[in-house]
């Protein structure tokens, strides 16, 4: 007896196969809000032993990346909606702009580390508030690389024949990467403001 696959039976096949990789993504991001808040609060308590913080005003970099990462959210919603609509052109274009986006938000960071170390306020240093300062934002840069080759991942979904269900998932899977990078990095921005 030979038994057919309907429609159905793929689009559950390849749901099924697609919620593994989706939990894996998942358990990235759950590992790596546990290591951040690790040393969020090395932080608070060598500040606390120390009585001093880093001292240091923040470049306005990180102000203007955080407006080129809060934008490159806003592109990247946007393009889910027009996947959902079924506009694969404007979902790519949008896709594209956030990948853009993403890489200046890099840029801005490591301009931004270039203007502490022109302060003096170097990596290796007798004040380890000040070290954290590139721990935290240079861990969150590998993440912002990451989510890049999500978003690359993305984007060649929408060049290549493949199921509506996989291209779903690659863009649901950039998109979820994407926006906890984005609220992870507003998090310890607002913390090393608040901890100066």
């Amino acid at each position: 007896m030979v038994h057919t696959l309907n429609k159905q039976d793929v689009n559950n096949d390849a749901q099924t196969d697609l919620k593994p990789k989706k939990f894996i993504v998942w358990l990235f991001m759950v590992s790596s809000m546990i290591m951040f808040g690790g040393w969020t609060s090395y932080y608070i308590v060598f500040s606390a032993s120390k009585g001093k913080g880093h001292g240091l005003v923040l470049p306005d970099l990180f102000i203007y990346s955080t407006a080129v990462l809060l934008v490159s959210s806003l592109c990247l919603f946007l393009a889910s909606r027009a996947l959902k609509a079924g506009n694969t052109g404007v979902q790519r274009g949008l896709l594209w702009v956030t990948l853009a986006l993403g890489i200046l938000f890099g840029y801005l960071q490591i301009s931004a580390w270039s203007t502490l170390v022109a302060t003096g306020a170097f990596f290796s240093n007798n004040n380890a508030a000040i070290s954290m300062i590139y721990v935290v934002s240079g861990f969150h840069l590998l993440h912002i690389f990451a989510g890049v080759c999500f978003l690359l991942n993305a984007i060649v979904g929408t060049y290549l024949n493949i199921s509506s269900e996989r291209r779903k998932f690659r863009m649901e899977v950039a998109a979820i990467f994407w926006h906890f990078i984005d609220i992870l990095w507003i998090y310890l921005y607002v913390f090393l403001l608040l901890n100066s």
